[in-house]
């Protein structure tokens, strides 16, 4: 969960509101009807964030993204629209993926982006997948399980996979810095979007040889 500070929610909200009409979907506005000690919230990144790792270069037309979490779908159907990218989004709302197929729908990216109910612990990454981004979906402890996943992916069919963490909790930091077949590659700095809040970047870790 994000608590943006003050001085940058305005903004915030306004470029929000542009993108969504943009992109012609809605994906605005916290819901926690599934929320639970383990699985938190629903809290879209803001496009201020998506722009800052679009502009980055990590994620290109040749990639393909995994979204944990996907919610409305706001970072695959952005990311796609930007960058090209494929994207697929995973989430464990019924609920949520129903809105998320709407907002494809009417973005009319159903040829690069698609959407999946899914358990992330159980979910088995495809092989062409090489790059996953991750906005505190769920707890530390379903983390440790996905990253096993991530590895087991990695071993049956290498390749470069990098991992994007925005806002990254205390216990997701200290988690990644246990993991050694994960390093630390690039930060990139959103404290310009929302000043006052040492969380506002994203943590970017790979996996290869």
């Amino acid at each position: 969960m994000r608590r943006p500070a003050a001085s940058g929610i305005m903004n915030g909200m306004k470029n929000d509101r542009q993108w969504d009409r943009k992109l012609n979907i809605r994906t605005r506005g916290r819901d926690s009807t599934h929320e639970s000690a383990v699985r938190y919230a629903y809290e879209p990144t803001p496009y201020g964030v998506l722009q800052k790792l679009t502009e980055s270069g990590w994620i290109t037309k040749d990639s393909v993204l995994l979204d944990y979490g996907s919610g409305k779908g706001r970072v695959s159907i952005f990311m796609s629209a930007e960058t090209g990218c494929k994207s697929l989004g995973i989430d464990f709302s019924e609920d949520m993926v129903r809105t998320a197929e709407k907002n494809l729908e009417a973005s009319g990216l159903q040829a690069r982006v698609s959407f999946r109910l899914a358990d992330a612990v159980r979910f088995t990454i495809p092989p062409d997948v090489d790059r996953l981004y991750f906005f505190n979906p769920f707890s530390a402890s379903i983390l440790e399980e996905v990253l096993k996943k991530v590895i087991a992916s990695w071993y049956e069919a290498p390749r470069r996979i990098l991992l994007f963490f925005y806002y990254p909790s205390k216990d997701y930091v200290g988690l990644l810095a246990r993991s050694p077949e994960f390093d630390f590659i690039d930060e990139l700095d959103c404290s310009d979007l929302f000043p006052g809040d040492p969380r506002e970047k994203i943590l970017c870790f790979s996996l290869e040889e």
